[in-house]
């Protein structure tokens, strides 16, 4: 596998199943998290509690932490300063889900000599547990190219979008739509309960007809599908994903704040868990 040690930064739903793939695969990596490392079983010997010595061993360091605060306090942090160090990554992958505008502000953050790629994915845990994740990606050509083989390992669909920043443009456009599906299946199958309409009968005409769309479709398979909203769980970050869209067009006024943005961001707040018959 070369040279290249890779370490994941936020060993999370998403980020453990990712280093399994890549270790799995052949390639040595390192996991860095706040959390003690008992909690993750048989990955439990490679990761690394101190930032300095994580960064130390892994020239690509992938974050996949939980927000923009997570990510500045991983990377510039007292106590979790991965670009701080004697020794620092040469590449580092954004792969959370964050405002496009906040990448663009990394680029001028980082040290001299580091390489910044976003790569957000698409796909959720049970895509992640099976290398099937769609990844966008933003950064140079070069660098890309040295990635490329990674992604191969943790993903199906890989889409190259331009500079750094476009990767994570095109996500959290993405991931609007996404939200509006996840508020629309809530409501519609709470509608269906209320009317005595069979809710799995109503997922099943949905899937092949107007109202398919990625929540409803897959609905038994995405772990966090049941869950009402809490700012600390998985409908957070959906919102969170919303707030980031919203301030990347914050600075173009040819894209207007609109009514449905509000309300999106209402409605994702007020789920309630989904009760599926």
């Amino acid at each position: 596998m070369g040279k290249d040690v890779v370490g994941i930064a936020g060993c999370g739903a998403m980020g453990l199943p990712m280093a399994l793939r890549l270790a799995d695969a052949g390639y040595e990596v390192w996991g860095h998290d706040v959390r003690p490392a008992a909690e993750f079983g048989g990955f439990a010997s490679r990761m690394v509690a101190d930032a300095a010595g994580f960064s130390s061993r892994c020239n690509i360091v992938i974050s996949v932490v939980r927000d923009a605060a997570q990510t500045r306090a991983l990377l510039f942090g007292d106590s979790q300063g991965i670009v701080r160090g004697p020794q620092i990554p040469d590449v580092l992958v954004i792969s959370s889900t964050l405002s496009p505008r906040f990448v663009r502000q990394l680029c001028e953050e980082l040290p001299e000599g580091v390489a910044l790629v976003d790569a957000p994915m698409s796909g959720a845990p049970y895509r992640a547990r099976s290398g099937t994740l769609s990844f966008m990606l933003g950064g140079s050509d070069d660098v890309l190219e040295r990635l490329i083989p990674l992604f191969r390992v943790m993903g199906q669909d890989i889409f190259r979008m331009g500079s750094v920043s476009m990767g994570m443009t095109t996500k959290v456009l993405n991931n609007y739509c996404a939200a509006t599906s996840v508020v629309a299946t809530h409501r519609v199958l709470g509608m269906a309960r209320a009317l005595g309409l069979d809710q799995r009968y109503l997922l099943k005409v949905m899937k092949v007809s107007s109202g398919s769309n990625w929540f409803a479709d897959h609905i038994d398979q995405i772990d966090w599908a049941r869950e009402g909203y809490s700012a600390s769980n998985t409908v957070g970050i959906v919102e969170k994903d919303v707030e980031s869209v919203l301030d990347a067009i914050s600075e173009h006024p040819a894209v207007p704040h609109a009514p449905l943005d509000d309300a999106l961001l209402a409605s994702l707040r007020t789920l309630e868990p989904l009760e599926i018959d």
